[in-house]
């Protein structure tokens, strides 16, 4: 069969299935990329700068709708209330980040939640590659601007050092602070004392800003895309069975018309091994025979 194979067109055969099977494994690639892409991208909505406190309410439950929004606020920074969580990349580099406690003015407080008359929410001002780094939260009211994120979940089994905390946790820094806080946290973009920028920008400690972009919306499955990448293959797979067929088929036919082209190529006048022609060496008997 390989012989058949091995003939110039079937080599010819084969090139074209080969590319046939190309094309339809780049198309089946091309389904299965749009079948995991995002079915909506980045809200815009998100970038467009809200009110901390008519966008979110202390004891609410954090909503992820509000997740990645741009919010702005008053207030001001406690130096006392401020805590380093280790082990944050920066490129390649492994520091930490400085979260403050920021207490918003005009926020709702809760009752008998904690002894402070307050709302705070955490910041996340900046990041530092050595605790050193880490400068006092600037001073007298501040306007803050940044993104609200969902709060993070403490490490368990972890014991942070004093003045570290392990995670960006508002279940773990109101136990710390003693505070009253929002369900979440804020990467700050921008503080501004008055005119004066005071942000992680502005620091002359070493503090370098986050930028945390907005995160986009998780990647949803789209299974019509998916069973189009799927078929796709088969018929890949399904042109190159075909090219195979096609040289067994060709392979069958060369046999049938060797065998064909033998049977027609035996002497004529061979006798029939079960009757065999009578012996011409003995007339006699033959005679005899015939004789009634």
């Amino acid at each position: 069969m390989w012989k058949t194979a091995l003939q110039p067109r079937w080599i010819a055969g084969l090139v074209f299935a080969i590319v046939i099977s190309g094309v339809f494994v780049l198309l089946s690639q091309w389904q299965f990329g749009r079948s995991t892409q995002p079915e909506v991208p980045v809200s815009p909505t998100t970038e467009e700068v809200k009110n901390l406190t008519g966008t979110l309410q202390p004891g609410e439950f954090f909503r992820g709708s509000v997740a990645d929004q741009m919010v702005t606020a008053t207030g001001t920074y406690d130096a006392a209330k401020q805590v380093l969580v280790p082990g944050r990349l920066k490129g390649d580099e492994t520091g930490y980040w400085v979260v403050s406690a920021f207490a918003v003015d005009g926020a709702p407080v809760l009752k008998g939640a904690a002894t402070s008359p307050k709302t705070w929410i955490p910041v996340a001002r900046g990041w530092i590659a050595d605790p050193a780094q880490a400068g006092p939260p600037p001073s007298g009211t501040i306007r803050l601007t940044g993104r609200l994120l969902p709060s993070e979940a403490p490490l368990p089994g972890t014991a942070p050092a004093p003045g570290q905390a392990s995670a960006v946790s508002v279940a773990e820094l109101i136990n710390i602070w003693n505070v009253s806080s929002y369900p979440a946290f804020v990467s700050a973009a921008a503080e501004l004392s008055g005119t004066s920028d005071v942000g992680a920008a502005a620091s002359p400690g070493g503090l370098e800003p986050l930028n945390i972009g907005a995160q986009p919306p998780p990647a949803k499955v789209n299974w019509l895309n998916l069973f189009y990448s799927v078929e796709w293959i088969v018929f890949a797979g399904f042109a190159l069975f075909i090219w195979w067929r096609l040289v067994k088929d060709d392979y069958q036919r060369s046999l049938e018309e060797h065998e064909d082209s033998d049977s027609e190529g035996a002497a004529p006048g061979h006798a029939d091994p079960g009757h065999p022609e009578p012996d011409q060496t003995h007339p006699e008997q033959t005679q005899q025979k015939v004789q009634p």
